[in-house]
């Protein structure tokens, strides 16, 4: 009983915390991709901007990483939380769920390729899994 507390204290932590944010705004600042859309970024553009994600990797020409939480609960208010931020950010994410692994495929449609929003959105997901 109290790890089935414990998971959704944090569930609902994590999901109070990104309601914050979102109310306060500090968490999307203004991009420069905000007044005039995404822009499909080039290999050498992606390969630079992997060295700050360095657990995430291209997999069949999308943004890839895996996620492991100690459980389900915590795997689910972490997708509960970033759903939020995909939503304020227009942009979602291809995503699959077994348990506590989240299997996290990234690629912006509009521009048929991986673009700034694509990185933005593996950002906040690192910020949040942390």
């Amino acid at each position: 009983m109290r790890t089935i507390f414990r998971d959704w204290w944090r569930t609902a932590l994590s999901l109070g915390v990104a309601i914050a944010l979102l109310l306060l705004g500090s968490a999307f600042p203004e991009e420069a991709w905000a007044e005039t859309g995404p822009r499909v970024l080039s290999s050498s553009e992606v390969q630079q901007r992997l060295v700050d994600l360095p657990e995430w990797a291209i997999v069949d020409e999308k943004l890839h990483r895996k996620f492991e939480f100690d459980s389900f609960v915590e795997a689910f208010g972490w997708m509960s939380s970033i759903a939020l931020v995909a939503e304020s950010l227009g942009h979602h994410p291809e995503w699959f769920n077994v348990y506590n692994r989240v299997t996290v495929d990234l690629t912006t449609h509009d521009v048929s390729g991986i673009s700034d929003l694509d990185f933005e959105l593996a950002t906040r997901m690192n910020e949040l899994a942390e």
